[in-house]
Parts: C-alpha cells; structure tokens; sequence
C-alpha cells in the first residue's frame, strides 16, 4: 500500500482527547560550535551559541500530540525548583491541561541537558531522583485522572518514580471501566507490571531484555512478541526497530514494517513519536495496519531531525503529498480533482502561496525564485501554462519541453506543493479559484503590473515580488543553445 492512501485517514481525523500520564521532565539543549580541545583534558571546548528549554519525556508526548491536532491532559509528577517552573510553562504553552501534574517537594524536576555541536550530541547531563513518588501524590493524580474527560491514555514510562506497578495497574483498569485504549511506551524491564494494556511499544532493544535474549530477525521477533502479548494479555505488541521499521504482533500474527526514514541523524524522541501517532490514530478508529504506518511515516520524520522534535499533522501530510511528483499536479479544468486539492490545504489552515509562469527550462533563477516564494506561507501553489498557452505567448518554437515534462520537474521540487496546468493566457481565473493568501511575481512585473493583484488584496491577501537572479532566463538559456 502507497504512502499516499495515508493522506485522507489524516484529513478527516479530528481532535481526539489524549491524557498523558508519566514521568515528565525539562529538556534543555545546549548548542554551539567546537573547534578546539581543552587543554585541561582531551575533550572539546564548546563554544555556546544559544540555550533551549521545553517539555522532555511525557512531555515530549505532548508536544506530539497537540502537533497532531489533539486535546491534551498531563498527569505527573515534578519539584519545586526552577525547572519545574519552566516545564510547566512550556506544557502551558503548547495548550495542555496540567491540573494532574502534582508537586513534591522530596525530589527535584527531572532535568537532561544536552550539549550539541556540529549536530551532534557532545554530552548529556542528567538531574534526577527516580525513587517512587509519594503515596499522597500518586492518589492524587489518579484522582485527577478519574475526573478528566479521554478517549485514551498514553503512560510514558521513563523510569523515574511516576509510574508504580501500583499505579499503573489502575491507569489500564481506568481506561478498560470506559471502554478506552492504553498505549503503554515501557522502561521496565518486567512487562508484566503492563499487564492488560491496549499496546507496548518497546523499542528491540528493551524487548531483548524483557525476553533475556536477542532478537535479531523476524522469526525470533515473531516467536517473542507472541509469548510476551499472551504472557501480559495485550492487544498488541508494537517493537520499534530503528533503521528496520516496526513489527506488530495480534492475534493474526505478526506484521513488519520496514522504515519509512531516508536517513537517520537523532533518534531522540522517536518512541514519544510513535505513541502518540498511534494514540491519536486509535482514538479515531483507523485500522492497527493504517495505524502503524502512520506511525511509521511519523517516526521517519522525527528521526530525520537533530533534538527531540515534535511531528505534526501538517508536516506528515506534507510529506506524503511530496512522496510522488506525480501527486502533486492536477488540471485546472479537473474541478473535483483541483478542488479536493485545495482543500486539503484549507482544511489544515495552510496559508496558501500562489505563482505562475511557463517554467520552460528550468534554471538556477526558477529554483531560487519558487524557494524563496515559498517562505512567505505554508503551500506553495504553481500555475502553469500548459503547451496551447505558451505557444500563443512565445511563438510556435515554444516550448522547449512539454507541459507534462514541466508539470514533472516543478513538482519534484521539495518547496512546491501543487502544480496546476491551466491553458488561459493569462492565470486569472486560477488565481480567482485558488484565492490564495500570498500573491508572489517576479519584481521585474512591478511596472507592467501583477494579474491577479486587486483580487487577492480585495480578499485580504497580500502581493510579494520577488527579486530575479540577474542574467538568468529561459530567453537567455535558449539563445545560448542556439548560438552553441
């Protein structure tokens, strides 16, 4: 199954409501540049650039999923420090709820500070205490928890206090009294403290230590994750693999997923990724395949990246639609393909660009034009003449290429989202259909004016130009020929 028969099961998910219970904690990254060893000891010297804070760990799942579209309630546990305070601003921040998130004064806020440099992590440093929290605490975030409204939970176990045997135990039998899921991301090495939870998603290497063994192909997996689901009577069993995908063990057996990552820089975060993918999918009701391939493209994307990063609905969706070139270009006069394409953009509320021209040969001067026509929203929507057109505006000897060739190159491009061929001479109608947010033309139309102008200001849009890459045309580039 294509990548892109994902897209409509993203469009139509709604706000699903998540609670969050675990161990939430403060990430601070450190970033700078190192260029020379100390002198005191053979470790580099990092030069700081800048510092940033945000939500780490269960956090982390938050962050996730808010990106993702849900409504979220956090239950856990910090100190009264500093960092407590910053962990609960940023949670705040993101728009979460944090009534459940219970002081205790025994233990100091979960902290990891990160030094990177060149893209990489230098050291970490961790500020912990991971002995069980208070009785009194855990009673009253279970109480928080029964008073909240959720169609599921996430326990994001990392091992530092919040999550008891005990407590767990009534997080699941919570979620089972309302007919909702329990998507468990472990740290202990006993799984059955999980015991009657929807799904695990342990990464292979956790799996390994649960089993007391390695797991190296899919028929060890196979035979692993079938004793381990039936040993702690789970739903599902989901074992995160790194480079090699994901595999799920049901009741039908198992299913490997391989990964949907181009390369792989940081797998920081990546676990946060996949539960909260998955939640927001089961929330909606998607089928576990559908599911775990959604989750798949979504920890792909977070891995691809330096630092604990959030996904987001947009970005996947982005990243389906880029997947295929193919995907991206629809006829102007196809008014059910066009129209289901723009909405796809509305419906995500993306702040849509909009340019046109033949494009005939591209050149460095195109590429560094729809570039940086793309920074001014979050789509970028191009208008091209199809062949008829641009044989009435530039002669018989034109185009160079056909329109089908050009559609194919512009849509390969990474900053355009759509390609429309249209046989007007001029893109006024298009524009009028399209109505988007940013108007974007060459700055050497200035003087002879912008088609499409009055429209989009009338609608409350605005009208960019954009510097030309002097001596760089398609005129010049086909003289040139010529004269060779």
């Amino acid at each position: 199954m294509m990548e892109r028969e994902l897209i409509p099961l993203l469009q139509n998910m709604g706000q699903p409501r998540i609670a969050v219970v675990g161990d939430f904690m403060l990430d601070r990254t450190i970033w700078g540049e190192a260029s020379r060893v100390s002198p005191e000891a053979p470790v580099p010297v990092v030069q700081v650039d800048r510092e940033e804070d945000r939500p780490g760990g269960a956090g982390n799942v938050a962050a996730n999923l808010v990106e993702l579209g849900a409504k979220v309630s956090c239950f856990g546990a910090v100190g009264t420090d500093e960092s407590a305070t910053l962990l609960l601003q940023g949670l705040e921040a993101l728009g979460v709820e944090t009534q459940g998130i219970v002081a205790c004064t025994d233990r100091p806020t979960v902290q990891k500070i990160r030094i990177m440099a060149q893209n990489q992590q230098m050291v970490r440093v961790d500020r912990e205490e991971s002995h069980p929290i208070p009785p009194t605490a855990s009673a009253h975030l279970l109480k928080a928890l029964a008073d909240a409204k959720w169609d599921g939970i996430i326990l994001s176990d990392y091992a530092k206090g919040v999550l008891a045997p005990e407590t767990i135990q009534a997080v699941i039998q919570l979620a089972h009294s309302r007919n909702a899921f329990s998507v468990v991301d472990p740290k202990n090495a006993d799984f059955s403290i999980y015991h009657g939870a929807t799904v695990l998603t342990p990464n292979r290497k956790e799996a390994e230590v649960a089993v007391g063994r390695p797991l190296p192909d899919a028929d060890s997996l196979a035979d692993a994750t079938a004793q381990l689901r039936k040993d702690c009577q789970l739903d599902s069993l989901l074992v995160t693999l790194g480079a090699d995908g994901m595999f799920l063990c049901q009741d039908e057996g198992g299913f490997h997923l391989p990964t949907s990552a181009q390369q792989v820089f940081d797998v920081t975060g990546a676990g946060d990724t996949v539960a909260a993918m998955l939640a927001v999918a089961l929330a909606e009701k998607v089928d576990w395949k559908m599911a775990v391939r959604l989750a798949n493209v979504a920890a792909g994307l977070a891995v691809a990246r330096v630092g604990t990063v959030a996904v987001g609905r947009k970005e996947i969706l982005h990243h389906l639609s880029a997947s295929s070139p193919a995907q991206k270009i629809v006829l102007a006069n196809d008014v059910p393909a066009l129209e289901a394409a723009l909405e796809s953009f509305r419906r995500e509320g993306a702040r849509l660009v909009f340019t046109n021209g033949c494009f005939d040969i591209l050149h460095a001067g195109h590429v560094r034009y729809l570039g940086q026509s793309r920074r001014f929203g979050d789509a970028l929507v191009v208008g091209l003449n199809a062949d008829t057109s641009v044989r009435r505006l530039k002669g018989a000897s034109r185009p160079i290429q056909l329109e089908e060739d050009r559609a194919e190159i512009l849509a390969a491009l990474e900053c355009v989202d759509l390609v429309i061929l249209f046989e007007e001479d001029t893109p006024k109608e298009l524009i009028e259909r399209v109505c988007p947010d940013v108007l974007v033309k060459g700055a050497d139309w200035k003087e002879k004016g912008v088609v499409g102008a009055e429209f989009v200001q009338a609608q409350g849009g605005e009208v960019r130009l954009v510097d030309i890459l002097p001596g760089r045309s398609t005129t010049s580039v086909v003289n040139q020929m010529q004269k060779d």
